[in-house]
């Protein structure tokens, strides 16, 4: 499969996560009367990982995430060789979900700027007001968990056809989490979109949303290789629908 398709599934993968999901937060989790809050902004990222993993899941692998494809690159189910063209795909997803988000919030009468635009921040830009070292450990614990369900739930002998659920009701679990403490990345694409447009000086906390989600992802995906995984393991020729079907 040429790698123009892939990156456009990643592209569109996380396009979408980014769009559905800080779009439930910016657009309807405090609309008066009708706010969905905290449970609907965390099963809006679910619902859209799991949407985009069985639409986009056989074409790319389904990563949608910087700090996943690292990880199955440690885990080996994905070729390293390709992570640099996923990484770019998945951040320009992201930062065109954002730009769309930006024209429909700033639709809206009397709009004047977008705040925090659904960003994640530690100290002051934390929504629990959470400490820099709290939100490090924070996200690089949830992704390490988040890479142990990807491995788990797409592994040789779990249920075939399931991946995608299992791992987007884990993700929903995460941002039930830990939105108060750092509005949930796990993503460094999917921070990286919105800190673009707030207007909250999540841009100066941005390194932090790489750093803690590739590092988790490392972790979690060592832990795998260590602990849990199968006695054969190899990286597939082509890429496996991580968030679809088991590893070929």
């Amino acid at each position: 499969m040429g790698n123009v398709k892939k990156w456009s599934a990643e592209f569109l993968g996380t396009f979408w996560l980014t769009l559905g999901g800080c779009g439930s937060a910016v657009l309807a989790a405090a609309f008066p009367g009708l706010g969905i809050g905290l449970l609907g902004v965390s099963l809006a990222f679910g619902l859209t990982v799991v949407t985009g993993a069985y639409a986009f899941g056989p074409i790319s692998g389904g990563h949608f995430n910087p700090a996943v494809s690292v990880g199955l690159v440690i885990g080996k189910r994905f070729p390293a060789a390709e992570l640099p063209g996923y990484i770019i795909a998945q951040v320009l997803g992201a930062i065109a979900a954002a730009a769309v988000l930006y024209l429909i919030a700033s639709g809206k009468p009397g709009f004047a700027g977008a705040g925090g635009f659904a960003s994640n921040g530690y100290g002051a830009n934390s929504p629990g007001g959470y400490s820099m070292a709290a939100v490090f450990v924070c996200e690089l614990v949830m992704t390490a968990i988040f890479l142990l369900v990807i491995l788990g739930a797409t592994a040789r002998n779990a249920a075939p056809g399931f991946g995608g659920l299992a791992i987007g009701l884990c993700l929903t679990l995460i941002h039930l989490v830990s939105i108060p403490v750092s509005n949930t990345s796990v993503n460094p694409a999917r921070s990286t979109g919105p800190a673009l447009f707030a207007q909250t000086g999540a841009l100066g906390d941005l390194w932090l949303f790489w750093v803690a989600p590739i590092a988790g992802a490392i972790v979690g995906a060592a832990i795998y290789n260590v602990l849990l995984a199968e006695e054969v393991t190899s990286v597939s020729k082509s890429v496996p629908p991580a968030g679809v079907s088991p590893a070929q």
